[in-house]
């Protein structure tokens, strides 16, 4: 089982799901290219290179098949590795973010609250540094159905680490990435939908049943979950009714 994590956050989001599973699974939590403990390389923030990522983690653990679940731009990793490595993968679980151009992407982008997909570069590297719990809040203030649901301790924790040299620069790397992503994705999709069971999950409060409406354009098995009550911190704002969902999908 591997758990990919999201902009704003690090595979620290996932002990609860992580601590559920354990007991079946070996339980695989990477932080992301740049993000978190992981290294932060000069390129290759793309999600086909970081799908490359996940299998080479894969490799080094001996590791053939698994199941996925992906929270934000998780979702768009474990696409790209979903795509090129469909042998690989048993179940596919993703969780409240759009593919970059799958399906009802260009209208999605549309939204005056992700203007954030475009902010990136020196100077946006230079108006953050020193504030980025701020910046920072303003993602789980905005984007949570109750923002008291995102605990202070976990705000501190991520604040620490996307503080570190190299940090910042490597999350917009991230949305830099994603006119490629939507190449990328677009060519993917051309190509062939998925065949594997797909659990789209949105939160109530955020991308709710657009998140079945997105997979449907790029796979043929896919089933819909809504977290309720939630915003698109599912694992902070819902995390029983969250891990409810994910385990009777991969129990079926």
């Amino acid at each position: 089982m591997v758990l990919l994590h999201g902009y704003g956050e690090t595979g620290d989001t996932w002990p609860a799901l992580a601590a559920k599973l354990a007991p079946n699974y070996t339980v695989i939590v990477p932080d992301l290219r740049g993000m978190g403990l992981s290294a932060r390389p000069s390129g290759g923030y793309d999600k086909k290179t970081q799908g490359h990522d996940v299998a080479g983690v894969l490799d080094a653990l001996k590791i053939d098949k698994i199941d996925l679940v992906t929270h934000d731009i998780g979702n768009m990793v474990g696409y790209a590795f979903a795509a090129e490595y469909p042998a690989r993968l048993r179940r596919f679980v993703l969780i409240d973010a759009p593919l970059p151009g799958v399906g009802p992407w260009d209208d999605i982008v549309k939204s005056h609250a992700l203007w954030h997909f475009s902010f990136w570069g020196p100077d946006a590297e230079r108006l953050v540094a020193g504030r980025e719990r701020i910046y920072l809040d303003r993602f789980w203030n905005e984007f949570s159905a109750d923002p008291k649901k995102f605990p202070e301790a976990s705000r501190a924790h991520y604040a620490e680490l996307y503080a570190r040299p190299g940090a910042m620069h490597a999350g917009f790397e991230q949305f830099k990435a994603f006119d490629q992503d939507a190449i990328d994705n677009k060519a993917f999709v051309a190509r062939g939908k998925l065949t594997m069971p797909v659990l789209a999950v949105g939160g109530e409060k955020s991308f709710g049943p657009t998140m079945a409406v997105v997979m449907r354009a790029a796979a043929v098995n896919v089933q819909e979950g809504i977290v309720p009550g939630s915003g698109h911190w599912v694992m902070e704002e819902n995390p029983g009714a969250t891990i409810a969902l994910i385990t009777d999908f991969l129990a079926k």
